[in-house]
């Protein structure tokens, strides 16, 4: 299994913290022994190998989890540890490293990013709200037509059905355009000068880059859809996810579409999910599908637990989107205006914000109204 880290390093920040301050009395700790600096942890049911690099310096290394159990395997030993669940429960020991470097460890408790989701539910359904419609840009749009055109998309969309056209899309750009977390994406967005620097630098996009992507690739060939900034919680949380709402008229409603992990959901008869749907499921705990063959730079395969019920989860707490879903929206010229509505809860909702910078000006509509948000469009 691929170590875990890569792909954290790229989507989110560690859940392993370091750098904690603590008191240990040496001599009434558990110890473990070790060799190698490398250690595979397992954290519930998910399985981590060399996951964990031992660290004598920090004091403690702190592993936080919200499992109930964590075990920890060196080389040539292990320890099982029950996780308490209470916020102010932690638990010490010792990794003794080639016999004489003590690498003092601390596991946590941390409350799961599912168990957060879940008291954002509380929405306001009301229509009250002054926000404008949201809008598509047309298929016939010069610069659509020319993605059409340059990139042959009927050709790669196929001769199946809308939902078939949906999926090969998304396959196919999640193969012609790696994931890069690190680099931010060119300043001229939009599709074709995208995928041209991607090409000559030999690079990739960030989710933001694939998704924006993506997104013009389906109105270009008059599906309706928008890319989404999925939000945590943690305001000071800079990791945030963005995927595809695509709406499918075959289906009458929105599907959940996500080029970073080639990733699409389903239910347990098989039938696509919005990112609406999938969010109430994971709320109430109801079933869920990933697509078996979702992956991420075909590195690692993408698991329910992981995607949906940990990194999701964590990015569901907000989502936002851009009010007119168009050619070139995050190029930013000076002076242009791009539009966001923001979807919250009821207790995190706020007014209308503004932001403003010499080259752009931002517009957030903040709104509870679930029926705003996800409008089927016109």
């Amino acid at each position: 299994m691929i170590n875990n880290k890569k792909i954290y390093a790229f989507l989110f920040l560690s859940l392993l913290t370091v750098g904690f301050s603590h008191v240990f009395a040496q001599n009434k700790l558990p110890i473990i022994k070790a060799t190698s600096n490398l250690v595979d942890i397992k954290d519930g049911s998910n399985f981590n190998k060399g996951s964990w690099t031992i660290v004598p310096e920090a004091k403690p290394d702190v592993l936080t989890s919200s499992s109930k159990e964590v075990i920890f395997y060196t080389d040539i030993d292990s320890i099982k540890i029950k996780v308490k669940q209470d916020l102010n429960w932690k638990y010490d020991f010792i990794i003794l490293l080639n016999g004489k470097d003590s690498a003092y460890t601390q596991v946590q408790y941390k409350q799961s990013y599912l168990s957060i989701l879940k008291t954002a539910k509380n929405y306001n359904n009301s229509t009250g709200t002054s926000i404008p419609k949201f809008e598509y840009q047309s298929m016939h749009n010069p610069n659509l037509v020319k993605i059409r055109q340059e990139l042959k998309l009927d050709s790669i969309a196929g001769t199946g059905n809308e939902v078939s056209k949906i999926i090969n899309l998304l396959h196919w750009i999640h193969y012609l355009i790696p994931h890069d977390g690190i680099h931010d994406n060119p300043e001229v967005r939009n599709a074709l000068n995208m995928i041209s620097v991607c090409k000559k630098e030999g690079r990739g996009l960030n989710c933001r880059g694939l998704a924006t992507v993506l997104n013009e690739c389906y109105l270009s060939l008059g599906i309706k859809s928008r890319f989404v900034t999925c939000l945590p919680k943690d305001t000071t949380d800079p990791d945030c996810h963005v995927i595809n709402m695509v709406f499918s008229k075959d289906l009458n409603k929105w599907i959940w579409i996500d080029p970073t992990m080639d990733a699409y959901v389903m239910n347990e008869k098989g039938e696509l999910l919005g990112i609406e749907e999938v969010r109430e499921r994971l709320i109430n705990g109801k079933p869920l599908l990933l697509n078996p063959d979702a992956n991420w730079n075909r590195q690692q395969t993408q698991t329910k637990p992981f995607y949906l019920e940990t990194y999701m989860a964590k990015n569901l707490y907000r989502l936002e989107c851009p009010l007119i879903s168009e050619y070139d929206t995050e190029t930013w010229n000076d002076g242009k205006v791009v539009k966001y509505v923001q979807l919250s809860s009821i207790d995190d909702n706020h007014n209308i914000e503004g932001s403003k910078s010499k080259s752009k000006k931002v517009i957030i509509y903040n709104t509870s109204s679930p029926m705003i948000f996800w409008a089927k469009p016109e």
